[in-house]
Formats: structure tokens, C-alpha cells, sequence
């Protein structure tokens, strides 16, 4: 579809394209927003090389009035398969400086404010990571869910490929994180309702369907459980679950817009890839 230069603005999400497959990488050559103003959101885990990347940014940036991106972990991996071999904050600050070259918004960039249908509203978007707080039910202690993960055989291959350095840990790199994105979004004016967008759920209640409850712990942090509630949050966008859905929670909308690994959107009915449309919600103005 190509785009349009009437017809209302839309502002879109996806996330967990995965482009290392190469059915994931023809659903980006095919992505087109539907008019010339529309706005992507990209909620992280685009691939685990820079070059793949770097292509997939610069292919949706060439296409979109502007591309907002998260990191998801699977950037953030120090993969053998990349010959990038930044690890940590090094590799995080490495693929900043990438979009910024290409003209993408990161969490470190001011807030875009989307002034079309539906707006204003500040699109937020966030790095966070999560610190094992989502544990198990029975487990106290980060080393009692870890254990318990690896008795069932599911342990997120963060545990080998995602390095904290400089920090001493990804829960005191998530610390880090989510103080200073508490102090960026108080700092956003009261009146501005806002888009949160981070790779994890800043909830853990999309994680009560996970088929492996235990890769829960791998999924965010308790410390964020009350931004919605805090701050103005309009709709909170996520990924990182590969389970596609709208809910509502506490009266707010989470909209987790991942498009997963081939075995599992051939299973889904509809158009694989799909951008999913965050405004004009429903009722909006169009």
C-alpha cells in the first residue's frame, strides 16, 4: 500500500520482528504506513547484529514520517554472530548513536509530541529491563527462580548473550534505568496525557498467559507497576511476549504489538506483520 497525502495521521507500533528469519525480513520489505505523516513505533528486538539493525531502522525511517525505537534484549545481546562485540552500555550507546545517524527517536532523545488524531500526546519511549522481580509462585529470591527455571529446561539465553558491564548486574543496570525514566516522565508536563513504549509490559499481569510462567522473570520489574497509575498513561506499548493482544488494566489500555517468530504468526489468523494502530483509538477523532 502506498502512502497518501490525505486521510488522518496514524500512529502505529510493532515490535519483535525478528528479521533473522527471512519470512520476518520480506513482512519489513512490505511494511508501508498508510499516509505521509504516519508515525512507527518499534518496541525493540529488531535482531541481534547491528547490520540487520541498521538495515531494518533505516528501511522503516526511509518510509515514516518518524520511527520511534526501544531496545529489546535481543539488541542488546553480544551475539557470536555479530561481529560488533560491544557488550553492555557500550553496545546500548553504540546502536543510540546508529539511529540518531538515521534520524530515529531513542530513549535518549526529548519526547516527540504526536500532534494528530487522537493527540496530544508524548510518546515516551523507554528502556527499563527487568531485575527477576516477576518471580515464580513460590520462589523469594532471584537464585530460588533461577533455580527453578532451569528445572524445567526455560532459561532466557540472556543469561549467556546479555552483559550488564559496566554495571555488576542487569537488576542494578535496570535500577539505573528506571530511576532516571521515573525522573524524565515527572518532568513531562501533568496536563499531557503520554505513550509509554519499552520492549517489557510495565505491568506484569500480560505475563499471567505465558505457556512458561517462569519466563516471567525475564519480562520487567515491579518497579514500574504504578507508572501507569502515576503518570498519564493514555496506552502503554509493549513486545517481548510474542503474544499480540489488547488489555486493560486499572482502566488503562496495554497494547503489546509483537510479531514473533515464524512457527508462531503462521498460526495466527489475519495478516502476519500487521501494524497495529495505537491512535486515533476508538472513538477518536479521525
Amino acid at each position: 500500500m502506498k502512502p497518501t497525502a490525505g486521510g488522518a495521521a496514524q500512529l502505529l507500533a510493532i515490535s519483535d520482528l525478528h528479521i533473522g528469519y527471512p519470512e520476518n525480513r520480506a513482512l519489513v520489505e512490505r511494511m508501508r504506513p498508510v499516509t505521509d505523516d504516519d508515525w512507527l513505533l518499534v518496541a525493540g528486538d529488531v535482531a541481534e547484529t547491528v547490520a540487520d539493525i541498521r538495515w531494518t531502522l533505516d528501511t522503516l525511517a526511509g518510509r515514516f514520517r518518524k520511527v520511534v525505537w526501544v531496545p529489546g534484549n535481543h539488541e542488546l545481546w553480544t551475539h557470536p554472530s555479530d561481529s560488533v562485540t560491544l557488550r553492555g552500555v557500550a553496545r546500548y550507546e553504540h546502536l543510540v548513536e546508529l539511529c540518531r545517524e538515521l534520524g530515529v527517536t531513542t530513549p535518549e532523545d526529548p519526547y516527540p509530541v504526536w500532534e494528530g488524531p487522537g493527540g496530544p500526546v508524548a510518546v515516551a519511549p523507554l528502556f527499563t529491563l527487568y531485575d527477576y522481580s516477576f518471580l515464580p509462585a513460590g520462589c523469594a529470591t532471584k537464585e530460588e527462580g533461577l533455580e527453578y527455571a532451569r528445572g524445567t529446561g526455560i532459561v532466557c539465553n540472556d543469561e549467556y548473550l546479555l552483559h550488564p558491564d559496566p554495571y555488576p548486574s542487569r537488576e542494578a543496570w535496570c535500577r539505573a534505568r528506571v530511576a532516571e525514566t521515573e525522573r524524565r516522565l515527572a518532568e513531562l508536563p501533568g496536563e499531557l496525557p503520554v505513550i509509554p513504549v519499552n520492549h517489557y509490559p510495565l505491568d506484569r499481569h500480560p505475563t499471567d498467559v505465558l505457556w512458561y510462567p517462569e519466563f516471567a522473570m525475564w519480562c520487567g520489574t515491579t518497579l514500574t507497576a504504578d507508572w501507569h497509575r502515576r503518570f498519564r498513561v493514555h496506552t502503554m506499548v509493549y513486545g517481548h511476549l510474542h503474544i499480540p493482544r489488547t488489555t486493560w488494566h486499572e482502566g488503562v489500555r496495554f497494547e503489546e504489538v509483537s510479531v514473533g517468530y515464524p512457527r508462531e504468526w503462521r498460526k495466527r489468523p489475519g495478516t502476519p506483520g500487521r501494524l497495529r494502530r495505537i491512535l486515533p483509538g476508538e472513538g477518536e477523532e479521525r
